[in-house]
């Protein structure tokens, strides 16, 4: 508004600020995966742990990436009772 009470037209009233979110990313090693089916069996052990939002495997690199806030520990502890040697 003008000093007049009337609206001012044409400028910004409001300011955007926009939220950059911070994601953390923990990688893994894993030992054992040779195919894709073992890499199933990594992500659906590491999805089921409460904070994972996302989570890959690569049999190839021998490893897995989680996306989320969750205990690295856990995360080891998931993949090896899933049958697979893993280490942070």
């Amino acid at each position: 508004m003008d000093g007049e009470g009337e609206p001012r037209y044409g400028l910004e009233t409001e300011k955007k600020v926009e939220r950059e979110t911070s994601r953390m990313v923990t990688t893994i090693t894993v030992d054992g995966m040779s195919c894709g089916g073992c890499e199933r069996n990594v992500v659906d052990a590491l999805e089921d742990i409460s904070g994972v939002s996302e989570a890959s495997a690569d049999h190839e690199n021998g490893t897995a990436t989680v996306e989320g806030e969750a205990n690295i520990d856990e995360l080891v502890t998931a993949v090896e009772n899933a049958g697979y040697s893993a280490s942070p």
